[in-house]
């Protein structure tokens, strides 16, 4: 179980403090709503590792997180922007998120073969990331992502901007993938309808606090 005790943060100036308590269990997606500017990306910088908090606690099946660096905690993070390096094709875009070095063993082109198959993407290993659409983009950083195989998937609005069948297959594979990883799923939006159908609980972010629906 992911477990954010009482998670205070302050910025510099004063004017925003933010206090969140919240738990995700394995298999489980959790939204976080909320208008823009409300927090909801703060809560998960915080979880991330990104920015610290100045009191709380994030546990993670009994081990503290709190004071672990971005690379140490056991997750990984989908953004609005896929981040995917376009002159570089679909496999090697994915390889970056297991190595930082471009060659690769054939043990990792198979599981390249294999996570993308997942995603719905086979035999687009050797395409440009250019040549793809804005949903394919998706696809492979959603493959990117879960190809590090860490339990706990962070998604800040990464499915905005997509038309809306895209948008809709992109929220089932989520949920599909979730299910069956047993991953510890939050996903930030403003967007009510991606909650019903696809998230097992629903916190609002509201003056700087998080209350669960």
């Amino acid at each position: 179980m992911l477990e954010i005790d009482n998670l205070h943060y302050e910025y510099h100036n004063g004017e925003e403090l933010y206090d969140f308590s919240m738990s995700v269990d394995a298999g489980e997606i959790v939204a976080i709503l909320g208008k823009s500017g409300s927090g909801k990306s703060t809560l998960l910088d915080l979880i991330a590792g990104f920015i610290s908090a100045q009191s709380g606690t994030i546990g993670f099946d009994g081990i503290s997180l709190t004071h672990l660096s971005v690379e140490q905690r056991p997750l990984t993070i989908l953004f609005q922007n896929h981040n995917l390096f376009e002159h570089l094709t679909v496999e090697k875009n994915i390889l970056l998120g297991m190595s930082k070095r471009l060659k690769s063993t054939d043990e990792e082109k198979v599981k390249v073969k294999d996570i993308l198959k997942e995603v719905g993407l086979e035999k687009f290993e050797k395409k440009l990331a250019s040549s793809l659409s804005g949903g394919q983009q998706q696809r492979v950083a959603l493959a990117r992502a879960l190809i590090r195989k860490s339990p706990i998937l962070l998604l800040d609005e990464p499915f905005t901007g997509l038309d809306y069948e895209t948008h809709m297959q992109m929220l089932a594979l989520v949920k599909k993938i979730s299910k069956e990883k047993y991953l510890h799923t939050i996903m930030v939006t403003h967007d009510k309808n991606d909650c019903d159908l696809i998230a097992d609980k629903v916190y609002r972010v509201e003056n700087n606090q998080l209350s669960q629906l």
